[in-house]
């Protein structure tokens, strides 16, 4: 292979964006913008209430907390980077930075899908086994679940970075999207992709297949236990307490699917109009979801929403 028609490491890559539509850019820019602000603000009190309050303890919070944790650090990767997008016309990022972005947004959103899988767990014990929990659940056994979720994350994102990075990238180095999404720089590659393909189709099983059926048979069991629980306010007493998770499970995975499962038009006009919904669909992962989840939580969760205000009054106070 000639060498010369390689993208050097160098020059990097240019990011599209929306730079086809400068309106939609600076009207992304005003939403997005605010909406990031929110996302730090929002989790960034959850880690605090969840870690200072002593009756949020318990190992559902300390989940809320690394998925907090995981919401900033995903935001983070990304979004400064596709807001500057807005503002830099076909941004240049580094070829060391662009697979550093894939790397820890590939890391976080596995993480994020094992984690959710180890709440669903957390929850079915809760209701399903509620004598059994404290002793099921106990601190040996929520921080090692964790600590897993991370590790398995980090681990998919080495072994798809590491392969993707090995790649050779000929001619055009323009990536069409906000950031250094793993698709759109398969597209660029010269070289036969099949095993980074495999790849991803197996790390989908296992970090979205797999948790989805956890999470799908853990609800069966939740909501069939829900059910026989004689008294209405029983039952949406118990509820309350699972709704929150299963609320940002479908929002989280609903927006996956829509992004990866739907066909893909073979029609010019109809593949430009789809690249936009793409990226529209891709923001909203990567920016609404991240900022309703702690929103969600505050709201659905009255232990939450009294930790907060102990917070906010014991500030007042100091004042």
């Amino acid at each position: 292979m000639d060498r010369s028609n390689q993208t050097s490491p160098l020059m990097g890559f240019v990011l599209l964006g929306l730079s086809a539509h400068p309106r939609l850019e600076k009207t992304f820019f005003v939403l997005i913008l605010p909406m990031y602000l929110v996302t730090l603000l929002g989790n960034g009190v959850l880690i605090l209430v969840t870690t200072l309050d002593s009756r949020l303890h318990k190992p559902m919070y300390f989940f809320l907390r690394n998925l907090s944790f995981l919401d900033i650090f995903y935001t983070a990767s990304s979004v400064p980077l596709i807001l500057d997008s807005f503002l830099t016309p076909r941004k240049t990022v580094s070829y060391s930075a662009c697979f550093g972005q894939m790397f820890l947004s590939f890391a976080m959103g596995a993480t994020e899908c094992v984690l959710l899988g180890m709440m669903a767990f957390d929850r079915h014990v809760a209701i399903c086994n509620p004598l059994r929990y404290p002793m099921v659940m106990s601190k040996a056994a929520y921080v090692p679940m964790a600590a897993g979720s991370w590790a398995a994350g980090i681990t998919n994102s080495v072994v798809q970075t590491s392969q993707a990075v090995r790649l050779p990238f000929c001619g055009d180095n323009v990536i069409n999207h906000f950031t250094c999404e793993i698709l759109a720089i398969l597209k660029l590659t010269c070289a036969d992709i099949s095993i980074n393909i495999i790849s991803m189709v197996v790390a989908n099983v296992i970090f979205l297949g797999i948790p989805v059926l956890f999470i799908f048979f853990s609800y069966v069991f939740i909501i069939a236990t829900i059910l026989r629980i004689p008294s209405a306010e029983g039952r949406k007493k118990t509820f309350s307490t699972c709704s929150a998770h299963l609320t940002v499970v479908l929002f989280s995975y609903g927006t996956i699917l829509f992004m990866y499962g739907k066909p893909k038009s073979k029609d010019s006009l109809g593949a430009d109009k789809q690249d936009l919904a793409d990226k529209r669909t891709s923001l909203f992962y990567g920016v609404v979801t991240p900022m309703f989840n702690p929103i969600i939580y505050s709201l659905r969760n009255k232990d939450v929403k009294a930790a907060v205000r102990d917070l906010l009054h014991e500030k007042h106070l100091t004042e």
